[in-house]
């Protein structure tokens, strides 16, 4: 991938120049045995809790912004939904809708991203897809993200048991994320850098899930 070069429509065509991006970008900075049998799908180990599925989408403007990127982004975000339906994250699903005229050299940077992400968070990425779209029909490159976890044994947690009255607790600042990438996306100099707090909160679910458990 060299730095003038950018993303064709034959890219997401399932043919040479797909193969090549599966094999130059995505299996080296994410690759695992699963993933490297690139089937149509992932066949995964049974777990003994019950599987929890979510799914989501992520597109944000700018691409990379302080404290992270789409590619992080869609990691932690898809980690954190399992985390608050109780599950403990294991496998990825990430699907790429990129534009055509894409620079190449931004698709390796926001692989890695989610490569560390990925490992940070101890899930594995095991099946995705590429599609690209006609200049000007996108904004650079979309990520689909699901995501499998299973849930903690005599855990269920359900959003219709919430009651007036019940605690909330915060993971940080409201709004932080948010602001980052407004800054990022204004050109905002703030007098006191803002970044963003995007991260997996296994640290912290899992400190409730131990009181939940006593």
């Amino acid at each position: 991938m060299t730095p003038d070069e950018v993303i064709l429509l034959s890219h997401g065509a399932g043919g040479k120049l797909t193969a090549r991006l599966i094999d130059s970008v995505f299996l080296p900075r994410y690759g695992n045995e699963i993933l490297r049998r690139l089937g149509d799908g992932a066949v995964l180990p049974p777990m003994a809790g019950d599987p929890v599925l979510t799914t989501d989408a992520y597109v944000v403007s700018p691409r990379f912004f302080p404290g992270g990127d789409i590619g992080s982004l869609a990691v932690h975000g898809t980690v954190n939904d399992l985390l608050m339906c109780g599950a403990e994250p294991r496998w990825l699903s990430l699907a790429f809708v990129l534009e055509e005229g894409f620079p190449c050299e931004e698709l390796p940077r926001i692989c890695d991203s989610i490569g560390r992400a990925a490992a940070g968070a101890g899930v594995l990425v095991v099946t995705g897809d590429t599609k690209v779209v006609e200049r000007g029909r996108g904004d650079g490159i979309y990520i689909a993200a699901a995501g499998v976890g299973e849930r903690v044994r005599g855990l269920e947690l359900d959003p219709r048991r919430a009651r007036p009255g019940d605690a909330i607790l915060l993971s940080g600042p409201v709004g932080q994320h948010g602001v980052a990438v407004l800054g990022a996306r204004r050109g905002l100099a703030f007098t006191t850098p803002v970044i963003s707090d995007s991260r997996a909160l296994l640290r912290e679910a899992r400190a409730l899930l131990s009181l939940i458990h006593i």
